[in-house]
């Protein structure tokens, strides 16, 4: 055998070896790491310990006692309900179709770490919905939004339509398999966790700028930084699936993508007329439509598309002197507690 063929065969054995994050079946050796961002993004995670035994929901009961108009109140209570089906929506798909298909053992730990959070944002909302809606018949209602809310159960058919598409596969054996994964992940990136969520936090932090509520925009505050972890993991898994099949993304993919933005912003619209029905002073339908295909563009543009709707955002309390505030919140947890976060919030990054 000649020393050429020698080399050939290396390269082939070599070629075949190498192992990518979407190919079938779960490497288990974390050294050499392939893709440390993910570990990284694992410390990361673990540094922004929180829990909700530390959010203080005093002055939140007195606010819905004496300061809320009824309007409020209907807002207050759509907005927990959907938070509550919400988080649980995105742990299942979590469990059911994202772990088994990531194929690197630094991201599943990521993985392992974002169910974790899931699950502590669902004991956050399950506090809400405990402690804002005293009457039994109406918590009920609200624990069964799915069942009891049509603009929640068109949020979470939404949900279902483009998140359960791979249910049935067990091995993302072709290139048409890995397009059925990313457009999964893309709408739990995107849609839920970067379109439904923010929508909602946008809710939570203008009642903040009215100075109600500080117990659930302190626990919201923890919640969006957990989240925007999240979509970050998701959007580095989507890079470099792209990077390294680029085939993945072809016209239809992105055409896939714009509809499915499309009918993530239309979903929304239908709960905001819900959640604004009672008229809210200061928030109309109108400027929340505005803002999610603000929010939209932002997430095609993170995605490597160009922007759809040209959007600017309509909320002045969402402006950049929030983040001093966001950023002194995490200061005083910092020094009062072993486990915190370093740095500043961006909002730029994700509005």
């Amino acid at each position: 055998m000649s020393a050429l063929s020698t080399t050939f065969d290396v390269i082939k054995e070599e070629n075949r070896m190498q192992q990518y994050l979407l190919d079938p079946g779960f490497a288990l050796t974390l050294r050499p790491m392939r893709y440390p961002v993910f570990y990284e993004m694992y410390r990361d995670a673990i540094r922004n310990t929180w829990t909700v035994e530390e959010i203080d929901f005093g002055i939140d009961l007195n606010d819905l006692r004496n300061k809320l108009a009824p309007a409020d109140r209907h807002l207050i209570e759509r907005l927990v309900a959907f938070f509550a089906t919400g988080d649980s929506i995105v742990a299942n798909n979590l469990v059911l179709n994202l772990y088994k298909h990531i194929n690197a053992p630094e991201a599943r730990m990521y993985l392992s770490r974002q169910l974790y959070e899931e699950a502590l944002h669902v004991q956050f909302y399950l506090t809400l919905l405990d402690a804002y809606i005293p009457d039994a018949t109406r918590r009920n209602e609200a624990f069964a939004a799915i069942e009891s809310i049509p603009s929640i159960r068109a949020k979470a058919d939404f949900c279902f339509r483009w998140m359960d598409s791979i249910d049935a596969l067990d091995k993302l054996e072709t290139r048409e398999h890995r397009r059925q994964f990313l457009l999964n992940l893309i709408c739990f990136a995107c849609c839920v966790e970067g379109l439904f969520f923010f929508a909602a936090f946008a809710y939570v932090w203008f009642l903040r700028s009215r100075g109600l509520l500080p117990g659930l925009a302190a626990g919201t505050n923890w919640v969006f930084r957990d989240e925007s972890g999240h979509m970050a993991f998701a959007f580095e898994v989507i890079r470099t699936a792209r990077q390294e099949d680029p085939g993945l993304f072809d016209a239809g993919m992105e055409r896939d993508v714009r509809k499915m933005m499309h009918e993530a912003i239309e979903v929304e619209a239908i709960f905001a007329d819900d959640v604004l029905s009672g008229g809210v002073n200061g928030l109309s339908p109108q400027e929340m439509r505005q803002y999610l295909m603000y929010v939209a563009d932002q997430r095609l543009t993170a995605l490597g598309m160009v922007p759809e709707f040209g959007a600017k955002n309509p909320f002045p309390f969402l402006d950049l002197q929030d983040v001093q505030e966001l950023t002194n919140f995490f200061e005083r947890r910092v020094s009062a507690y072993q486990v915190g976060i370093n740095g500043a919030v961006a909002f730029d990054d994700v509005f």
